[in-house]
């Protein structure tokens, strides 16, 4: 193993997926999604063909690399979307109509918070999930600076401050926290 882990030595997909209760037939979308697709797919082939998977980044590079990634493979239930989601309504896709939301290692890079977390609570059906997982704020020699990196209370007060119901926490792995809210 090299001195920074890959993106799977870090966050197991499955683990992560299986905390949001993911179904066939769900509407899923993984917010900042990144080059890999490491959650995308997993979730694509987890909600079947009767679901829908959004890959939503704001960088269009990252949204080609899914797109060649889907034909590639032949993925038909996955669509990219470019988005700011630190915007209100600078996501694309409908309103309420999202059963689970991922927000993978993009809550220490966000610059405006609360107005993330009101565009989740938007794009969220009722009782839908949010699943946020993201650095713990111990020093490792690789990711984000601790100075940048949001403690899981942090991400639960301001969850929890902008309408969300916080349902458990669930071990990430050895360098994230994870968090399971619920839209109530």
């Amino acid at each position: 193993m090299s001195l920074i882990p890959s993106t799977s030595e870090l966050i197991n997909a499955d683990n992560l997926l299986a905390q949001g209760a993911i179904r066939q037939g769900m509407k899923v979308a993984d917010l900042g999604c990144g080059t890999t697709g490491h959650f995308i797919f997993p979730a694509a082939e987890l909600v079947g063909s009767d679901g829908i998977v959004y890959a939503v980044d704001i960088q269009k590079s990252v949204l080609s690399g899914i797109e060649s990634r889907k034909k590639m493979e032949g993925v038909e239930n996955v669509k990219a979307v470019w988005a700011d989601i630190e915007r209100s309504g600078g996501v694309r896709i409908d309103a309420s109509s999202l059963d689970l939301v991922l927000l993978v290692n993009n809550l220490f890079m966000a610059k405006e918070k609360s107005v993330l977390a009101k565009e989740i609570l938007r794009l969220m059906a009722p009782g839908a999930r949010l699943i946020v997982a993201d650095w713990k704020t111990t020093r490792v020699p690789f990711g984000p600076a601790v100075s940048d990196r949001v403690s899981a209370e942090e991400a639960e007060r301001l969850f929890t401050a902008s309408g969300f119901e916080l349902e458990k926490e669930f071990d990430a792995g050895k360098f994230h926290y994870g968090l399971v809210f619920k839209k109530v």
